[in-house]
């Protein structure tokens, strides 16, 4: 049986994949490089670390990576911030995982206050027992740290009675990588294939999607294949 959940947050709880990728692709034209929108959406679920070296040369990171992953931070923190939206029933979602019993972790690689934010516009701070953020990882996504973090935030639970909830490749791979399974929700825009060609064992439209069939989902499933439906 599952009794702790990890959400991924951009993508998956709130709707902000597009306003990520909008605020890369200026902060590359600031310094210098103009690259295609959908270039850069596909590699948002990465952090700074892991996404800048996909379009710009070691010694170019070297001269101005630092200065433009900052930049870029401040936009999106100015600009962009107060336009992100919960998606429909992320709310209600965790509040469920959590009034059936089941520790719930957030595991995002959005920078400190960004994530406040974001646990502030759902309402879920009483539902979490931990959260991190970019601080909590030397490397993101698709590297392990950030789920192995969540995991510590949980008590170092076995990975066989965990689950990973996210939108996008990246957290597939980088849960796979320490023997997490990944629910994918299709929320974050990413191809529905590209989910399952990195292991997603199962797929729903979006929040309101996975709590509609909650009970039959790997969530609530029980170890025998019925449905779950303890309440608090």
């Amino acid at each position: 049986m599952i009794n702790f959940v990890i959400f991924d947050v951009d993508g998956t709880l709130v709707d902000s994949v597009d306003l990520h990728a909008e605020a890369w692709q200026r902060a590359f034209e600031k310094y210098g490089k103009k690259v295609e929108y959908q270039k850069i959406r596909d590699q948002i679920g990465k952090g700074g670390d892991q996404l800048m070296p996909v379009f710009f040369s070691e010694n170019e990171l070297k001269d101005f990576g630092e200065e433009m992953e900052k930049y870029r931070g401040e936009l999106f923190k100015n600009e962009y911030l107060e336009r992100v939206k919960p998606f429909p029933k992320a709310h209600d979602l965790i509040k469920k995982v959590a009034e059936n019993r089941k520790s719930v972790a957030l595991a995002s690689s959005a920078k400190p206050d960004e994530l406040e934010h974001f646990k502030n516009i759902l309402d879920i701070a009483d539902y979490l027992a931990g959260a991190t953020n970019a601080d909590d990882a030397e490397k993101s996504k698709p590297h392990p740290d950030i789920f192995e973090a969540a995991l510590r935030r949980l008590g170092n639970p076995p990975v066989e009675k965990c689950v990973v909830v996210g939108d996008a490749p990246y957290d597939a791979i980088a849960a796979r990588k320490i023997g997490l399974q990944t629910v994918g929700v299709l929320s974050g825009g990413f191809p529905e294939q590209w989910l399952r060609d990195e292991g997603c064992v199962e797929i729903y439209q979006n929040p309101a999607d996975l709590l509609s069939q909650y009970a039959t989902s790997l969530l609530g499933r029980r170890p025998d294949g019925r449905d779950y439906r303890a309440t608090a």
